[in-house]
Order: C-alpha cells, then sequence, then structure tokens
C-alpha cells in the first residue's frame, strides 16, 4: 500500500508539472531571463505549490502518525555542509542551463528528446558519481 501511495502521488506530480507547462524546459529558461523575454508562468506554478504544501502541511501535522508508517520521519541535521551547498549549485547550474530538473525531466520521457536524453544520461552519471565518491553514511 505504502509503495502505491508513492506511485499515486508521483503521478499526480507528473501530471501536476505536465498541465501547468512546467516540462518545456523553454518556460523555465524564460522565467530564469529576467533582461529578456521573462516569462512568469513559473513564480504562478510556485505560489500554488507554497499554497497547496501549507495547507498539506497544516492537515498531516493534525495526526497523530502518518498513513503507512508508525512514526514522521524528519530529518534531523541542520548543518549546511560542502556536500549539501556543492550539490545544490550543481543543481541549479544545471537545472538553469537545461531548463529541467528531475521531476519534469521524468515527466517528459514520453516526448523524448536529444536534449532531455543528454540531461537524463547527466543526471544518472551524477547520481553514480556521488554515490561511488562519497563516504559510507
Amino acid at each position: 500500500m505504502k509503495a502505491l501511495a508513492g506511485y499515486l502521488a508521483g503521478l499526480l506530480f507528473g501530471l501536476g508539472l505536465a498541465v501547468s507547462g512546467m516540462t518545456d524546459p523553454a518556460r523555465v529558461i524564460g522565467f530564469l531571463d529576467v533582461a529578456g523575454a521573462w516569462d512568469s508562468t513559473l513564480i504562478f506554478v510556485l505560489g500554488g505549490a507554497v499554497v497547496t504544501t501549507f495547507i498539506g502541511y497544516r492537515l498531516v501535522w493534525r495526526r497523530q502518525m502518518p498513513l503507512f508508517e508508525s512514526q514522521f520521519q524528519l530529518p534531523t541535521r541542520r548543518d549546511l555542509d560542502a556536500r549539501l551547498m556543492g550539490g545544490a549549485a550543481l543543481f541549479g547550474i544545471g537545472w538553469g542551463l537545461s531548463g529541467y530538473c528531475p521531476g519534469p525531466a521524468i515527466a517528459s520521457l514520453p516526448g523524448l528528446s536529444w536534449p532531455l536524453a543528454a540531461f537524463l544520461v547527466a543526471l544518472v552519471l551524477g547520481w553514480w558519481l556521488a554515490r561511488r565518491l562519497s563516504p559510507a553514511h
């Protein structure tokens, strides 16, 4: 049941990305082009996500436990280390250069193109390198 809930949440997320047009890298690049032909669509999608998340968290925290677990699993680390900052910088650079981040890239798979394929190869290679080079935790 837990896996099914995860798949349904992923499907809903992907559908939201497709409906909002966020699977089109030109929209993301247009949003980042503040000195040119700025596309404000992403700010409205972001605003909708923030409002939905705010309401969702308020509802979830009223529960004693999650639906499919015995307790909530919250992160405990609060520090900013080089791995986190470096990963965030690489994510931002890749997003800005390609117009894709992992969610929209996966949601765009049905319309696979060479730029999308190149992004996905770089994504998998980066994930693999990060796992190989990072110390075991």
